[in-house]
């Protein structure tokens, strides 16, 4: 690409206005370093960035291999499903050491930190042995997430439609896959992952979140589940639900601590009713119903209903009421 003075040449012959020294003034504040600074990402050759697309096709592989046949190739039978899970684990295995070894060496400031790229991709080629390693539980615990949002929903007719409907399940699979990635040390691209997600369905899942099985969230729109919290088995949240921090401590600067549990935890059997909002590190206790429209900043006992009219708080009448 030819630089702006020589572009702009000959615009200033063609046209009968000069404007071309405010775009050069424009260019060169741009280019002072104290404009850009902390805004700059400098490249290093054979070090490039994580790439938004590769992600999107990892995403798109991990869940063809946990659920042949409704993502990726569609003409998969029983006969033929143990070659294509095979030649998505070969391409997931490549695609997520590239992607691994770049978000290593982002977080080494793109310089791999002292490290030779060859440890390096061979800490990323053991990184993304190891997710896939994973794959069978982490389908095991997605199955339950559908079976959940099946038995939950009198709308759904099937697994099927659920697995290819529900944005709930995509949500929670980019969330898993995420969480595995953040679980083996990887940088940067499991948030770039729950990210997409929250792109594609409204559903913001932070991967640092702890979520057991069985969990589903019903229509999902606007959910927000916040880096600390922890969600017990079996736990339902609907639209508009927030299980965020109450406050940010500061440190001495006045920059918020990080690191510190901040959100809420959902003990096992807790559904929370849609625009809830649930703030701190407060516990809802096993059993518990949020209901809608309500500000929780105080423990919830096991077993309480938390209802609109005063915050009344009533037992429950049965423990399969609310299923």
């Amino acid at each position: 690409m030819l630089p702006l003075q020589f572009v702009t040449q000959g615009y200033r012959r063609m046209s009968p206005f000069n404007f071309t020294h405010i775009l050069i003034q424009a260019v060169d504040e741009l280019s002072e370093s104290e404009s850009y600074k902390g805004l700059f990402h400098q490249h290093t050759d054979g070090n490039p960035l994580p790439s938004a697309k590769a992600l999107r096709d990892i995403v798109e592989l991990a869940r063809a291999i946990i659920f042949p046949g409704y993502f990726g190739n569609s003409t998969v039978n029983s006969h033929t499903v143990k070659y294509h899970i095979g030649v998505n684990v070969e391409e997931l295995y490549d695609l997520l050491t590239g992607q691994i070894l770049a978000g290593l060496c982002f977080a080494d400031g793109c310089g791999c930190d002292g490290h030779q790229p060859g440890n390096r991709r061979e800490e990323a080629s053991l990184l993304a042995a190891r997710f896939i390693g994973s794959l069978p539980a982490m389908r095991r615990t997605l199955a339950t997430d559908v079976e959940a949002a099946y038995n939950g929903d009198p709308a759904a007719h099937s697994f099927g439609e659920v697995i290819c409907c529900y944005p709930a399940i995509r949500a929670i699979s980019n969330y898993r896959i995420a969480h595995e990635l953040l679980r083996l040390g990887v940088p940067l691209i499991p948030r770039i992952i729950t990210e997409m997600a929250h792109s594609e369905t409204g559903i913001d899942i932070h991967p640092g979140a702890q979520i057991g099985s069985h969990f589903t969230i019903d229509h999902g729109t606007g959910v927000v589940i916040g880096e600390t919290c922890i969600i017990g088995n079996n736990v339902k949240l609907y639209q508009g639900v927030t299980l965020g921090a109450k406050s940010f401590p500061l440190d001495a600067d006045g920059k918020p601590i990080k690191g510190i549990p901040r959100h809420p935890i959902l003990e096992d059997d807790v559904i929370v009713y849609s625009n809830a909002t649930i703030l701190g590190r407060i516990t809802v206790g096993r059993g518990a119903v949020v209901g809608g429209n309500i500000w929780v900043t105080k423990d919830v006992p096991p077993g309480t209903r938390i209802v609109q009219g005063g915050r009344k708080e009533v037992p429950p009448q049965s423990p399969s009421s609310e299923s």
